[in-house]
């Protein structure tokens, strides 16, 4: 906790608090136990702090949340302080009181007390931290669609492992389904089934430890109900040939006229390895394309910093800026970024033959391709940004180069079947036919041979190489230098 300032919570003071890196609070000068607490996102909630029976330094701290700014005041909020403050002059204990009115609420309040006060992450490296935006609106809409209409009339206090066994099945039953147009252009749609209700329970069950926390129920019911809470492992990926058919039908839809942003951002998906929002989101101060590189300001993992290969930097290049505008991929309406993928994708796969297949499992395709050509694990953890924001910062200056590598040498077979050109993508034989005419090769220029075509060069220009080698050799002539990788 930072160090307490002591000044008069002025409406001046409260406004001017910045959020910080860590949650603190400012206390009052004017009167003690009441203060402001700034979170990391920048919320301000008013508070007061006391020492319950009695005081002393012996007695246990209470904190009594107040309200946020915005609903409250600063002067209203002083108010409220002085009679929660006044209360516990006379021996009151206002926060136990609060938990005792909190343990007879039900579970559809205790959801809105989650979404004020309870949404952080619960685990990992982030614990303690708010979720982002998008995963507490998701996280949100899951609880009010599922939880609220089966368990919502429910006292905290009175739902057991049974009643999360039957809303499971429930759910898993599509009892909440719904398709329902809330205003122009929007509609709310709300689908059932296994993984929903794993989904929801696993939401379900961080609300009861939220409770737990808060000392409003002893128990989280969740955690001992017969439910399955792990979702089903990825394994799909996409072999070579049928990233071909995925080029081929969106190069199909670009010739059809489709949004050229979908079909871009679904090509990045396929090169880069990103998470979905990651490439939809994409702002063009994230593009480091000097270097090569992704550096991403707020990814699953916080901060993270991407290889790219050559063809995902071509890509990123040729691409138009839009003015005043900071996204990549700038909507067609507003100031957010595009939000039309999900049309265009599906047309994609069903055009490539590919059903179930996401965005995602491109993902895992380029980790499943850069496996398979011998790329060490750390390199493929590198491309994919599977490291800790402080791991990459440490090495990052050590890692940046052979990751680059790696990536540009597993980004050139997807790219390649991307544009249907699946004829250099297969693994090279362990002793592979020297062509026609080069059968008193010796040794070297066999070796050197095998090399190119294991780098990914085309085989005719691979024998072209190699033609210029003999005839320069027969003609007395010295090589010189050996062909680069970038020839």
């Amino acid at each position: 906790m930072a160090k307490r300032v002591g000044v008069a919570l002025t409406k001046r003071v409260v406004e001017s608090a910045d959020k910080r890196d860590q949650r603190y609070f400012v206390w009052d000068s004017e009167l003690s136990g009441f203060g402001l607490r700034v979170e990391t996102s920048g919320a301000k909630t008013f508070v007061v702090r006391y020492r319950a029976e009695g005081g002393g330094r012996s007695a246990a701290q209470r904190f009594v949340t107040i309200g946020r700014l915005g609903t409250l005041t600063p002067e209203q909020a002083r108010k409220q302080a002085k009679t929660i403050l006044g209360g516990v002059a006379k021996g009151e204990d206002p926060a136990d009181e609060r938990r005792a009115k909190r343990r007879e609420m039900k579970i559809a309040g205790l959801i809105n007390l989650y979404e004020e006060e309870g949404c952080v992450v619960q685990r990992g490296k982030r614990q303690g931290q708010p979720m982002k935006p998008l995963t507490k609106q998701l996280t949100l809409a899951r609880l009010r669609n599922h939880v609220v209409p089966l368990l919502g009339h429910k006292r905290v206090s009175e739902v057991n492992a049974g009643d999360i066994e039957r809303f499971a099945r429930d759910v898993t039953a599509g009892k909440t389904n719904r398709d329902e147009k809330i205003g122009p252009r929007r509609r709310i749609i709300v689908r059932g089934g296994d993984g929903a209700a794993r989904k929801v329970v696993r939401d379900l069950s961080a609300v009861f430890s939220f409770a737990i926390r808060s000392e409003i129920v002893p128990r989280n019911p969740c955690e001992t109900a017969a439910v399955r809470k792990t979702d089903n492992q990825r394994k799909r990926f996409l072999l070579l040939d049928e990233v071909t058919r995925l080029g081929s039908a969106l190069d199909e839809l670009e010739a059809e006229g489709v949004n050229s942003k979908a079909i871009s951002i679904a090509r990045l998906w396929a090169l880069t390895g990103c998470r979905r929002e990651e490439i939809a989101s994409l702002k063009w101060a994230e593009v480091n394309l000097s270097e090569g590189l992704l550096e991403l300001d707020d990814s699953k993992t916080g901060k993270s910093i991407r290889p790219l290969g050559a063809a995902a930097v071509a890509l990123l290049e040729s691409l138009p800026r839009e003015a005043g505008n900071d996204f990549v991929f700038p909507g067609e309406r507003g100031d957010s970024y595009f939000q039309g993928t999900k049309r265009i994708w599906a047309k994609a796969i069903k055009k490539a033959k590919l059903p179930g297949v996401t965005p995602h499992t491109l993902r895992h395709t380029i980790g499943s391709t850069a496996v398979s050509t011998g790329e060490a694990l750390a390199l493929t953890g590198a491309i994919l940004g599977h490291s800790s924001p402080r791991s990459t910062a440490i090495y990052a200056h050590v890692q940046n180069d052979p990751s680059r590598r790696a990536a540009n040498r597993v980004v050139k077979k997807i790219a390649a079947a991307l544009a249907g050109n699946n004829q250099t993508l297969r693994k090279p034989p362990r002793k592979p036919a020297v062509p026609e005419g080069l059968a008193d090769l010796d040794g070297l220029v066999q070796s050197l041979f095998v090399r190119l075509l294991r780098e990914g060069l085309d085989a005719a220009r691979v024998k072209n190489i190699v033609t210029d080698m003999i005839a320069a050799r027969e003609a007395g002539h010295k090589v010189v230098q050996a062909p680069t990788n970038s020839e």
